[in-house]
């Protein structure tokens, strides 16, 4: 598996621009998976539900499985929140994951910047950034394509996609 980040401010556009990537990489013949890291709080899980009541009653795990899906829900309690090493573990075998967050990990990562938001670049303080998807040109001379730009992003992703150490 390969494997790269999409690293930027909020409201820079990244859920928007995985959206339509991963059909673009999908065209192309790879198959694609994502993680993507959440608020704290977050829950796939419904009050209410079945699943959510034993959840709630203290089972570690919830197995959801259905004729269209499957989904694991690990309660992590006390644990420490796994690293994106770990999550990586629990993927299946694929030809490229495309990582949303972690931006503080240390992989190849593309930033994606909108100028309208008024935030810096990350790239100067992080050597992983290896490309830009914006609407400025970057400061450093990082391969850059547009923020609408899919298929020369895709481009770059593959470019600078790198073997994930399993």
């Amino acid at each position: 598996m390969r494997l790269i980040g999409l690293a930027g401010w909020s409201g820079a556009g990244k859920t928007t621009l995985l959206a339509k990537l991963i059909p673009c990489l999908i065209g192309q013949g790879l198959r694609v998976s994502t993680i993507k890291h959440a608020h704290h709080r977050f829950d796939v899980d419904q009050p209410g539900k079945d699943s959510w009541l034993h959840r709630q009653a203290g089972a570690a795990q919830v197995l959801v499985a259905s004729s269209q899906r499957w989904a694991l829900m690990t309660e992590l309690r006390d644990a420490p929140e796994p690293s994106l090493e770990e999550l990586l573990g629990q993927l299946a075998p694929v030809d490229l994951v495309l990582v949303e967050g972690f931006k503080r990990d240390g992989h190849p990562k593309l930033e994606v910047r909108r100028e309208a938001n008024g935030k810096p670049w990350l790239h100067p303080g992080d050597p992983m950034i290896r490309a830009v998807a914006a609407d400025t040109p970057n400061p450093a001379g990082l391969p850059q394509a547009g923020l609408d730009a899919v298929e020369a992003v895709a481009a770059l992703v593959l470019d600078h996609a790198a073997p994930w150490r399993s």
